[in-house]
């Protein structure tokens, strides 16, 4: 089992939908899950170091891309303080759900800039980014909880 916080980004809710089907979906599987709809970095970092250590944590960002390639504005405050956080990070394994519109250049940017600093900040990717484009998947939140299913065994 492992202890999982969703760190949800969206402008629109969309991105909230797929980050309660996988809420959903990570319950099945018997994990623990904290669903964080406004991000605070400190209330996440608490709750990812409160829990049991024989229990993995696992950060799973769900993320749009808003303009040009920039955060969705409920996560900047979040990505700001991770950007300027000093604190050992290495025993957090993430994963990263990064929805776009193909038909932008900025295609899931947000997604793939918050991989390389979570890299950068010692945590280890669990599982390779996954895109969902909103272009052209029909039901993202089934797609979202098909990949947990699918990739249960490395989430244990």
């Amino acid at each position: 089992m492992s202890s999982f916080q969703i760190i949800v980004g969206s402008m629109l809710g969309g991105t909230e939908y797929v980050a309660e089907a996988c809420e959903e979906q990570l319950n099945i599987l018997d994990h623990q899950v904290n669903l964080h709809l406004k991000p605070d970095f400190t209330s996440i970092i608490n709750e990812t170091f409160a829990q049991n250590t024989t229990i993995k944590p696992v950060w799973l960002i769900c993320t749009s891309t808003h303009g040009a390639g920039d955060y969705p504005d409920n996560i900047q405050a979040f990505v700001s303080d991770l950007t300027n956080c000093e604190q050992d990070l290495s025993s957090i394994n993430f994963m990263i759900i990064a929805i776009g519109d193909s038909s932008y250049d900025t295609f899931c940017k947000a997604g793939y800039k918050l991989d390389k600093l979570l890299k950068t900040k010692g945590c280890i990717e669990l599982i390779e980014i996954n895109m969902l484009d909103m272009s052209e998947d029909i039901d993202p939140e089934a797609l979202a909880q098909k990949w947990l299913k699918d990739k249960k065994d490395l989430l244990q």
